[in-house]
């Protein structure tokens, strides 16, 4: 109930508005934000790096109202693989919503402005993670995804939601086309007919996914790129220890080499987990956002860690 509650108040535009008016809350924030800018952005991957650890930086946004806003989301994106570019130590790559491009406005805008992003990310020797929205978009982005792979870009991956019915059939068909896939549990409200309401079921589909993804790694090869940039396959993105420790003991015995897979977590979160597993040689790449539209973020943030609820809370009545 609490969960379903603050994935509603993500989308409202009233208590975006309360909340980032508040000085306070961009504070608080910036625990799971890496800052506004670029530049802040670009000092938190080389701080990561500095330990072993490899990032994708997003600059935040989506739903788009305009072709304008898209367009200039389009022009953000791009300063963010030139920055990249420019820095070829950086071991770091971007992840982008269609939504943030046009896809809720118009499907052949967005593709335009996909390929355009693509091409951009290719001149500048990286890599674009097309993230997973809600399910009125799956669709949607999953065949513009594979409209920009016909047209021979394949600098790019996808992600997987667990809690989808649909995502085991989806899992199979791009791990069989090689598509690097990012694996989470989901962060959006579905509805029963869509996602697994039970926890205990997400987390067995996940597991289940993690296999295929294993497997597909181990019989295709791939491994994370030397310069930290083209992750390999699999991409076990998630805090829980037991997830974590499934796809590691499953691998092992499959006997992918360790940067076969890659673990992937968010800026803020666990940061004890990130650095224990760089330790242990396998690749570890934090989800590092940045910007002003950081309110929906945030508060899916809050919905997926409650436990984060109070902090933010006791510090709005101090005022």
């Amino acid at each position: 109930m609490l969960r379903s509650f603050l994935i509603y108040l993500s989308k409202s535009l009233w208590m975006q508005k309360l909340v980032t008016n508040w000085g306070y809350a961009s504070r608080i924030a910036s625990r799971f934000i890496a800052g506004i800018k670029l530049e802040e952005a670009m000092r938190v991957v080389r701080e990561l790096n500095a330990k072993g650890i490899n990032a994708t930086l997003d600059h935040l946004g989506e739903h788009t109202n305009t072709p304008e806003e898209a367009q200039q989301a389009t022009d953000d994106i791009f300063a963010t693989l030139d920055a990249l570019g420019a820095d070829s130590a950086a071991r770091g790559n971007i992840s982008i919503k269609l939504t943030q491009i046009g896809l809720g406005l118009d499907e052949s805008l967005c593709a335009q402005n996909l390929e355009r992003i693509l091409a951009r990310a290719k001149q500048n020797n990286t890599f674009v993670r097309v993230d997973i929205e809600d399910t009125p978009y799956t669709d949607k982005t999953i065949n513009i995804y594979y409209a920009m792979r016909e047209k021979g870009y394949e600098n790019a991956g996808m992600a997987v939601q667990s809690y989808l019915y649909r995502a085991e059939a989806d899992t199979r068909r791009m791990a069989q086309d090689g598509v690097p896939i990012r694996l989470v549990k989901g962060a959006y409200k579905e509805p029963p007919d869509k996602a697994f309401p039970k926890k205990a079921d997400v987390d067995a589909n996940y597991d289940l996914l993690s296999k295929i993804l294993i497997d597909t790694s181990l019989a295709n090869g791939t491994k994370l790129s030397n310069d930290g940039r083209v992750p390999p396959i699999p991409a076990i993105a998630s805090h829980d220890e037991k997830r974590i420790a499934f796809a590691k003991s499953y691998a092992e015995r499959a006997g992918l080499p360790k940067n076969g897979l890659e673990f992937q977590m968010l800026y803020g979160i666990r940061r004890d987990l990130q650095e224990s597993l760089a330790k242990e040689g396998y690749p570890v790449r934090v989800y590092v956002p940045f910007g002003t539209h950081w309110y929906p973020y945030f508060m899916r943030r809050l919905a997926e860690r409650p436990a984060n609820i109070w902090f933010f809370v006791s510090n709005f009545f101090r005022g």
